[in-house]
């Protein structure tokens, strides 16, 4: 009983990482059809900002862990946002209507532009923001001890994907995406300004990317290549769920984050193996996976 437990509580807290980390992935993929690459980046940027704001913070005595929550989304948010408007303005604007294979390489090149430019800025030399995290202390579970911070992520990530879900369900600019989905052409005939609302999904998407890497970056110590490791297990999440669905993503991430906990408990040798076979094993049943739309191709 006490491993059941154990898989899942830990379980739980690592499905609701993979969901802060691929909500921004699928979103965009959902609008504008782009399977961005330089998501991992873009968590990249977002945790970098965040030790480095921290570490000036704590470095100049501070002390009030609800200004350092404040300081870590603030930063985050903001080299989103801009980093997202830049790639979207300055790149992917010029490439709309292209081929998803040739956005897909054009992502990557923005990837590994991105991790070279943040080895210039930042260096080689790991940045570590503990203090949040060690600050909230831990908590006891029955007879199992979790770190309060671990729970203060699940938290945000149910909040985030309840948000998500409200913004496209029930708002105006919600619903008028969710037509650019369903038709886009048909949506721009109707006087839909498709393009401003592709710069709008991308700023979201990216912002939604760099807040996940900011909200780990007390967790983790932050290194260079901490992109490309996190847009492999964002992937694996999104195509499992289904490419471009919310709901998707929530589920693919529980399911793999359960595949993941049981194995490091059972057979701690297989981590890595289950999450690709759990996708596997997905996608010969399900090829768009589990939520996951046929699109029609037009002629």
């Amino acid at each position: 009983m006490l491993t059941v437990w154990a898989i899942l509580i830990d379980g739980f807290i690592y499905a609701s990482w993979l969901f802060l980390v691929a909500a921004g992935l699928t979103v965009i993929y959902g609008v504008m059809r782009i399977l961005n690459m330089a998501h991992g980046s873009l968590y990249a940027l977002g945790a970098y900002a965040a030790a480095s704001a921290l570490g000036w913070y704590y470095s100049g005595g501070g002390e009030n862990l609800v200004m350092a929550f404040a300081i870590i989304a603030a930063s985050a948010i903001l080299i989103g946002a801009l980093t997202g408007l830049a790639i979207e303005r300055g790149i992917l604007r010029l490439m709309y209507g292209r081929d998803e294979i040739l956005m897909l390489l054009i992502t990557f090149a923005v990837l590994l532009i991105l991790e070279d430019v943040m080895k210039l800025i930042w260096g080689t030399t790991p940045y570590f923001a503990y203090q949040p995290y060690a600050a909230l202390g831990r908590i006891n579970i029955d007879v199992l001890t979790v770190s309060r911070y671990d729970l203060l992520v699940l938290v945000v990530s149910v909040v985030i994907g309840v948000g998500l879900w409200f913004w496209l369900e029930r708002t105006k600019i919600g619903k008028i995406l969710r037509s650019i989905i369903h038709d886009r052409e048909v949506s721009e005939a109707m006087g839909v300004n498709v393009r401003r609302m592709f710069t709008i999904t991308f700023m979201i998407g990216a912002t939604l990317g760099a807040l996940a890497g900011g909200i780990t970056a007390p967790i983790i110590s932050v290194v260079p290549g901490l992109g490309i490791e996190v847009i492999v297990l964002a992937f694996a999440v999104v195509v499992t769920g289904g490419l471009g669905s919310i709901t998707g993503a929530a589920v693919g991430a529980v399911i793999v984050g359960l595949a993941r906990a049981t194995s490091i408990h059972t057979m701690p040798e297989l981590e890595l193996f289950i999450i690709y076979a759990v996708m596997a094993g997905v996608l010969i049943f399900r090829p768009h996976g589990l939520f996951g739309q046929v699109i029609a191709r037009k002629i």
